[in-house]
């Protein structure tokens, strides 16, 4: 990279939302509001904070699912795209992206809702585009099994190219809004889909004009194989996540060499590692502070979010044992996965042969994310230290600040685009406090492009 282009390089941070904090157990601690999680002046309150920061996004995940383990956390099931119509209206420069499954939506309904927000929010919709793993959602559907990751992608793959073409059915200039010879379109710049293919039949077009942005921000979140493979050809950022910068660099790299094999120029892909952090006025105290947390979680909650991830069910009698190694066999590498998050998790295991205990603990923060204790300076720090050593374009931070994913500086062919060609941030999971913002603070880290 040229030095000019060095000079242009950015941090990026989004803030991923969690309604009680990330922390499993951060609903039970006095600083948390868990009344509050399906109260939208809550998430507007945390979105102006974020904005206010100049954040570039807020996230949110979904799983159109009521998960099995209900009994020891807060559960909001707010649907995250109404979410988002609701904090437009309270905010004004603050990106908006929500997490729907290709599995479980068809593309006109979807293409539609986000084309909605989007103009709603004058072009600032992202879409978190997910296949989805949890395969409790598939009863939901009227499915008697979920699809296989293959059979996911492949469906996302058609699934996207609809949508698509669903949001430039509209041309830029489609509406004349003409009062004086009473025409309000030009019919002959709005264009049916007319897409066939083995999944979709779609004639379209769609019945939302063009927003300001063109179409919404394409955003993945996958990193297994399949999951590497469809964000490198089609997303634009990619959430992430990763315990130690060489994983992260070796993602990053991937990611890349993915994108320039689908003709892509590398620098179009934003990577969006997360950081989950504790902060304290000194380090002491930040680990104090952990501690606090740590000791408020309930293990059967950590033993079944364990058992989701491995598929064997471990007793309360194992907690202070060492964690079997058999529960994380052929979990694969960085860059050769089939699970990606089973392969953070293999890792950790790994390297560090923790107690069971220890791993809920571990897991307790961010769900593999990467869970950094310190001061604000050395939080700071290590984001700087990821985004210089590129495993991250852009950092996200869980649940602390907010940021928007603005194309280019601003708006850049009508469509939002990380800022700078060259950008690097972080992903900051919050743990309790709605509206906690630092500077660059997160859980898990990455690189710059």
């Amino acid at each position: 990279m040229s030095p000019e282009r060095q000079l242009h390089r950015q941090l990026h941070l989004n803030a991923f939302i969690h309604p009680a904090g990330h922390h499993e157990a951060a609903w039970r601690h006095p600083s948390s509001q868990p009344e509050r999680i399906l109260d939208a002046d809550y998430f507007h309150q945390i979105a102006r904070t974020a904005e206010a920061a100049a954040f570039d996004a807020v996230f949110f995940a979904d799983i159109p699912a009521l998960g099995p383990n209900v009994a020891h956390n807060a559960v909001s099931g707010l649907e995250p795209i109404t979410l988002l119509a609701s904090i437009a209206a309270a905010t004004s420069r603050i990106g908006l992206i929500a997490t729907a499954s290709t599995t479980y939506y068809e593309p006109y309904n979807l293409a539609r809702l986000f084309a909605s927000v989007d103009q709603l929010s004058k072009g600032r919709a992202g879409w978190n585009i997910v296949t989805t793993a949890a395969d409790l959602a598939a009863a939901n559907y009227g499915l008697d099994a979920h699809p296989d990751p293959a059979d996911r992608y492949a469906r996302a793959t058609e699934f996207l190219d609809v949508v698509t073409k669903l949001w430039d059915s509209w041309e830029p200039d489609a509406i004349l809004l003409d009062r004086a010879g009473g025409r309000y379109t030009d019919p002959d710049r709005i264009h049916r889909a007319d897409h066939v293919g083995p999944r979709f039949r779609v004639q379209g077009p769609l019945n939302v004009p063009r927003s300001p942005q063109g179409r919404p921000v394409l955003v993945q979140a996958g990193a297994s194989n399949e999951g590497r493979a469809f964000a490198g050809r089609f997303a634009e950022a990619i959430f992430t996540a990763h315990q130690r910068l060489s994983d992260g660099q070796a993602f990053y790299a991937d990611i890349k060499d993915t994108a320039r094999r689908f003709g892509r120029a590398p620098d179009e892909v934003v990577i969006l590692p997360g950081i989950s952090p504790f902060i304290g006025d000194t380090e002491e105290a930040a680990h104090a502070l952990e501690r606090e947390f740590n000791e408020l979680t309930v293990p059967e909650y950590g033993l079944r979010q364990l058992e989701q991830l491995t598929g064997v069910r471990l007793t309360e009698s194992a907690l202070d044992g060492p964690v079997p190694p058999e529960l994380f066999h052929d979990a694969g590498d960085v860059t050769d996965n089939g699970r990606s998050r089973l392969q953070v998790v293999a890792g950790i295991v790994k390297r560090e042969r923790p107690t069971v205990r220890r791993l809920l603990h571990r897991l307790a923060g961010a769900r593999g994310h990467r869970v950094f204790t310190g001061t604000a300076e050395q939080v700071a720090d290590t984001i700087e230290e990821w985004f210089r050593g590129r495993a991250g374009p852009a950092a996200q931070q869980v649940r602390r600040g907010a940021g928007r994913v603005a194309r280019g500086g601003g708006v850049n062919d009508g469509r939002p685009r990380p800022r700078g060609a060259s950008a690097a941030g972080a992903a900051v999971l919050g743990r309790a406090s709605p509206v906690f913002v630092t500077r660059p603070t997160t859980s898990t880290a990455g690189g710059a492009p």
